[in-house]
Formats: structure tokens, C-alpha cells, sequence
């Protein structure tokens, strides 16, 4: 009980910098590490295997984001009524919170893998995929979806971890994962031989999550200070909460995989193979950069779930401003070495000299609002924490379709290379959607200090009545 009080107190009272960074340094590593499941697979597959099996990973990526869309709708909804049932010390609330998560989870899961088992094929052909790739892709993302069950409980309970405060133990979970796939990737890749090379990365994801998943279980059922896994059914008070502020996180993971599939079948319209080779390099560059910004915004959500579930507006206030800035300078990290050196990291994935040389350009056009991604992610973060679903709903919405979508069907017709539309999309959507990032927390910053000031009148009020 110590352990969990220290950390509600840490959360309510500690140095804001301090927390900040006890918060945001295991998250980032862990989300790093995440990130590492797909990102190894195509760095393996690529230089074991070779360059359409690799772009069969990348093709595969999309779909593989149904599993985290559901893990994130169920996991960031339980984190953020955590977070604040701590804050309200509403232990209820509190004991109720794993048992509605893992019975949603079975639920998604058996769907999801159903689905993925029957369709496959053809959502592969709406990225159009075609011809080896096709077949590639469609043998790696089966075995895939064949794990959701437990790639889908570890994310979501880790995300739980991250809402009680226990950033650490959810980095190391993590990162035990992505270890145990970094060994088997190059082990099962070679033990398949290179025809099956493919089979072999899938092997090595699932058995990674499979481990993981079966620690995860044992911490909730044995180890947890807040949190057990008590009665497993689905909590009808806390589906709605759950659901309501979870869909604009799971809006972010599939509509990602919208995104992206438009954008294959975009470049392959108007581009050569190539350039679905190009894009798969600088879309696994983009989501590996995109995970140290997620993980300190899973630091981010307990700092300001648990203060404003306690009304502690001023911290909110100084937690939103130092994370944005920490955000800001870690976007640098990543910024300046693609901004720079675009040739450098493209040839990660590709061998092929010509490829990179053409693809370099745009890798830089798709990066140009990266700088500026900390400070978007943050915002959507933030309504999330606060219980507002539907101002992150909205922004994840016109990010990732009501407005991206419309431009890349539009802009390659006015580019002497058409392609190179597909990549200005995403810079002018990231503008306008951080526009309005900026504009909707400013009006709730505003709504604090309003109810702020009367609350004070109102205490003000009984205390003279009380004299």
C-alpha cells in the first residue's frame, strides 16, 4: 500500500520537472522497444531476405495496427478512468478496472483474429499489394493476427501500468519483449531458410508477445499494488468511460492503417514499384520516430489524469508545459539526423543506391512537421487524460481522414511528379491539425481558470456565511 501511496504522491505533489522525468524516460524506452516488433522484422527481413519481402512487412503494417487500435481503444480508456479514480481515491472503481479489461480484450481479439484469418487476402489488395508481395505479406500477417489474443492483453494492461504510475515495471515488460524478438528474428529467419524467411520474423514476433503476455498476466494477478485481475465480465459502469475516451486513441492506430493503405495504392497508381519500396522505408522511419513522442505522452496522461481527477489545475497546467518542451527537444533527436542525412537512413532498408537517391527528397518533405509532432501528440494526449474523447476524437478524425484523405487523392494531379503529392499531404494536415490543437486547449485552459475563480468566489461565500 506504501508503494502505491508513494506514487499517487509523487503524481499530486512531487517536482514537476522531477516527475516528469521518472514519468517519461521508462515510457519512451519502452515505447521504443514497441516499436522495435516491425521495425527489426523489416530490418532483418530486408537484409536476410531481401527487398519485396521486406516491403511485404511494410504492406503487412497497417493491418497489424487493428490489434494495437483495440489494445489502445480498451488500454488508453482504462488508464485514463484509473488515473482518475486515483486522483478521486475511488478504490471501486479502482479494483473493477482489469476484470472489464481482459473480458473486452477476449472479446476484440477472437473478431479480430476471425477476421484477419478470412480476409487477409483482400485487405492486402486495397494496399496494393500485388504479384510476390502479395504473397509474402499475406503468409507473415496471417500467423500475426494469430497472436492478437496476446499482443492485445499485454499492450492494454501495459498501458494500465503506465495509468497507476509504474512506468518502470511497464518499460521492462516491454523491453523483454522486444529483446526476446530481436534474438529469434535473425535465428528463426535463417532456421526457415530464405524461401520461408518471412514465416520465420512472424515466428519470432509471436513468440515474443506470447512470453510477455503470460508475465503480464502474472503481475496483475500476483505482483500489482493497485490493480489486481479480480472478477473477469464486462462492467457495464465502465464501458461507457472506457470506450468514450479510448476511440480517439484507437482512431489514431486504425485510421493509421487507413492512411496507410491509401497511401500505398496512391504511390502505386502513380509511381513505379520503387516507390512503394520508398515509402515503406520512410513510413517505418516515421512510426519508429513517432514512438519516443507516444511514450512520453503515456507519461504524460497519469501527471494530468490524476491532477485534474483531484483538481489540481495549476499542476495541470505546469505538467502540460514541461512535458511540450521535453517533447520539443526530443523531436530533435530524431529530426535533425533525417532532415540531414536523408540518404543515411533510407539506406537502412534499401541496398539499392538509385532507389535511396530518389527517394531522399521526399523522405524530408514527410518529416518537415515532425519538429512540431510532440507538441500535436501531447494535445490529443491531454483530452484523453481530462475524460474529453471527443475533442481528441476530432483531431485524430481530421489527421488521419477527414482531411488527409481528400488531399492525397487530389494533390498528385497538380505535381510534375505526381507521387510527390502523396508526401505533401501529410505535411499540410499536420499543420492544420496542430492549428487546432493549440486552438482547442487554449479555450480548456480557459474553462479551469474559470471554474477555478469560482470555486474560490464560492469558497469565499461559505466561509462569510460560516462567520
Amino acid at each position: 500500500m506504501s508503494k502505491q501511496n508513494d506514487a499517487k504522491d509523487n503524481l499530486l505533489y512531487g517536482n514537476v520537472f522531477k516527475t516528469m522525468l521518472s514519468l517519461s524516460v521508462p515510457a519512451i524506452l519502452g515505447m521504443v522497444v514497441i516499436g522495435l516488433y516491425n521495425f527489426m522484422d523489416a530490418v532483418f527481413v530486408g537484409r536476410m531476405v531481401g527487398p519485396e519481402a521486406m516491403t511485404a512487412v511494410k504492406v503487412s503494417y497497417p493491418f497489424t495496427l487493428l490489434n494495437t487500435g483495440v489494445a489502445t481503444l480498451i488500454g488508453t480508456g482504462s488508464a485514463s478512468v484509473l488515473s482518475r479514480a486515483i486522483g478521486q481515491n475511488d478504490k471501486e472503481t479502482t479494483d473493477k478496472i482489469m476484470g472489464n479489461l481482459v473480458a473486452l480484450i477476449l472479446i476484440f481479439s477472437i473478431i479480430i483474429t476471425a477476421v484477419g484469418m478470412i480476409f487477409t487476402p483482400n485487405l492486402l489488395t486495397l494496399a496494393g499489394a500485388k504479384g510476390d508481395i502479395l504473397n509474402e505479406a499475406n503468409r507473415y500477417l496471417k500467423i500475426v493476427f494469430i497472436g492478437s489474443l496476446f499482443v492485445n492483453f499485454s499492450q492494454s494492461a501495459n498501458m494500465v501500468m503506465r495509468g497507476e504510475g509504474k512506468l518502470k515495471i511497464a518499460m521492462s515488460i516491454m523491453a523483454a519483449g522486444a529483446i526476446i524478438n530481436i534474438i529469434l528474428d535473425p535465428i528463426m529467419i535463417t532456421v526457415m531458410g530464405r524461401g520461408n524467411g518471412i514465416l520465420g520474423a512472424a515466428y519470432a514476433t509471436i513468440t515474443a508477445q506470447i512470453i510477455q503476455a503470460v508475465y503480464t498476466l502474472w503481475y496483475f494477478v500476483k505482483k500489482s499494488d493497485t490493480v489486481r485481475i479480480n472478477k473477469v465480465k464486462v462492467d457495464g459502469s465502465l464501458v461507457k468511460p472506457v470506450i468514450g475516451v479510448g476511440v480517439s486513441a484507437m482512431l489514431m492506430q486504425v485510421m493509421t492503417m487507413v492512411q496507410q493503405t491509401i497511401m500505398y495504392n496512391t504511390v502505386e497508381r502513380w509511381g513505379s514499384g520503387n516507390w512503394q519500396t520508398i515509402l515503406g522505408a520512410a513510413l517505418s522511419l516515421q512510426a519508429f520516430a513517432f514512438i519516443p513522442l507516444w511514450g512520453i505522452s503515456q507519461g504524460f496522461q497519469p501527471a494530468v489524469g490524476t491532477n485534474y481527477g483531484a483538481k489540481n489545475y495549476d499542476r495541470v497546467r505546469a505538467f502540460t508545459k514541461t512535458f511540450m518542451i521535453a517533447a520539443t527537444v526530443l523531436a530533435l533527436v530524431f529530426y535533425l539526423p533525417i532532415m540531414l542525412a536523408p540518404k543515411a537512413m533510407l539506406s537502412m532498408f534499401i541496398t539499392d543506391a538509385a532507389i535511396v537517391a530518389e527517394g531522399a527528397p521526399m523522405l524530408r518533405i514527410l518529416f518537415t512537421m515532425y519538429i512540431a509532432y510532440g507538441i500535436l501528440i501531447l494535445a490529443i494526449t491531454f483530452f484523453q487524460a481530462v475524460g474529453k474523447g471527443g475533442a481528441a476524437a476530432a483531431m485524430a478524425l481530421l489527421r488521419q481522414v477527414l482531411l488527409f484523405l481528400p488531399l492525397v487523392v487530389i494533390l498528385p494531379r497538380f505535381f510534375y511528379h505526381n507521387v510527390e503529392g502523396v508526401f505533401y499531404a501529410q505535411l499540410i494536415t499536420d499543420l492544420v491539425v496542430l492549428i487546432m490543437g493549440i486552438g482547442l486547449m487554449a479555450s480548456s485552459f480557459k474553462g479551469m481558470r474559470k471554474e477555478e475563480k469560482e470555486s474560490k468566489i464560492s469558497g469565499g461565500v461559505k466561509r462569510a456565511a460560516a462567520a
